[in-house]
Formats: structure tokens, sequence, C-alpha cells
């Protein structure tokens, strides 16, 4: 990896794999010398004995978010924030966590799509049409000579003990230990052939880091009520040291190709 320059672009998920792998580059050169900085969306670990670049770039739901006049659209045909991003060995790119919000925990008034504008959306329309937004725009604007893409799969909430075999269970509290097996009882996630079958249309090569099933199978590995930064049980995020360190070993032995 030397020489090299990561960037996570997407949302809280994406910051959580994006801490896992630092602490887990810290942890194989403990002495290494390092900076940190933060620039409105950017972050970014300079690890400056290997001249290594370990970036996150918020952006929820990678298609803008504008504010107008008549309020905050929600552009799902447009991408002004991709200069930033271009420059990388590697790319890993995430969405889905902030297309289900609704009322005041949503950023946006409206959903905008060229001069059409609308209330609401079928939330599975609207990240279907806002992922492929962002599939043109890798096909446009990345050369797979010079950046490898990658694309985080869906990860998984853990809200309704009906998924895994537990009526009971309201949420992913108490939960101690992993399902057995390699099969979810919830079944396969829509939002999951969403992003599948936009990869599947791309002309640039894209991996999919397809951590859904196993991050499924992790019932147990949230913060649940003790992430103190979300009131309730987070069922959503996932604990470190935990889940996202297996992520992040799929993703470096992508690196390493």
């Amino acid at each position: 990896m030397r020489g090299k320059k990561v960037m996570f672009v997407g949302d809280s998920l994406s910051l959580n794999h994006w801490q896992s792998l630092m602490c887990l580059l810290h942890a194989a050169v403990p002495g290494a010398t390092t900076s940190f900085s933060r620039n409105q969306d950017l972050s970014t670990l300079f690890f400056q004995d290997y001249k290594v670049s370990v970036m996150y770039y918020r952006s929820t739901y990678l298609v803008d978010l504008v504010k107008k006049s008549d309020g905050v659209a929600l552009v799902l045909d447009s991408i002004q924030t991709g200069n930033a991003w271009i420059g990388m060995d590697m790319l890993i790119f995430n969405s889905w966590h902030w297309w289900t919000h609704n009322g005041n925990s949503k950023p946006w008034d409206y959903i905008q799509v060229g001069n059409q504008k609308y209330n609401d959306m079928n939330r599975l329309v609207a990240f279907s049409k806002g992922l492929s937004t962002w599939s043109d725009w890798v096909d446009r604007n990345i050369d797979p000579t010079k950046t490898k893409v990658l694309f985080q799969g869906i990860s998984p909430t853990h809200y309704n003990g009906n998924d895994w075999n537990q009526p009971g269970a309201k949420s992913c509290a108490g939960q101690s230990q992993p399902l057995s097996g390699s099969t979810y009882p919830g079944g396969s996630l829509p939002q999951d052939g969403v992003v599948k079958s936009v990869l599947s249309k791309m002309s640039k090569p894209v991996t999919l880091l397809d951590v859904t099933l196993l991050s499924q199978l992790r019932k147990d590995a949230h913060p649940s009520a003790y992430s103190g930064d979300h009131s309730g049980n987070d069922c959503s995020h996932w604990c470190l040291a935990g889940l996202p360190d297996t992520w992040s070993q799929l993703l470096y032995a992508e690196m390493v190709l």
C-alpha cells in the first residue's frame, strides 16, 4: 500500500468501515508517524512514513443535496461533489442508510429529477435512480487502470427478531451470539438487489464488497444501548473492534490483489 490514496465515500456505515481500517493499519505499524486533518466533509489520516492516505468523504446519498429557495432538494440525477473523489488509487462507496429516513430525520424537503419535483417517492425507486446516477458518474470519470472501485454491500439492521427466528426480540439488545450456519431466516434484502442490478449494467469494473449476509448473521455485533451517540438501541451501526474488522480484512485482500 506504500504511496497509496484510499478513500471511503458514503454515510456513517462508511465511517464505521474507515475507522476499522485505520485501527487495523495503526495496529500493524504502531510506531508509524501519522497526521490527521478534517476539512468539511473530508477527513484524512496520513501515514507519513509510508505516504499512505486513508480518507473518508461524507456523502450520505452519493447524489446531491442542494439548498434552494423553496427548501432542500435531494437531486437524484446530479453529482457535483465528485471532483473530490478523483485521483484516488482506491474508492470504496456506500449508500442506503439515509434513504429510509422520514420526518424530521430526513435532511431534504423534496426530491428532484430533472425539472420534476416530488414531495416523496418510493425509497427503493429513489435509491435505484440515485445509484444509477452514481454508476454513470463512475463510468464517465474513472480510469480503471489507475483507480480500483468497490461498492460496500448493504449493511443490515437488527430491529425485528422475526428476521432471525426470535419473535420476542424487538431489537439487538441482549444479543450476545451470532447466528449459526450460513443462512439468514429473514432472507435477502430488496435494496441489495438494487445494488447488484445497477452494478451489473456498468461498463467500468466495480467490485462488490458483499458484506450483507455475513453481517446479517452478526445480530450480536451492534453497539445496542452502549453507542453513546444514539438514543435507544443502535442496531444499525457496528462495534469497533468487531464486524467492520472483517469487512476491512476482505477489503485489504482486494487491495493487494
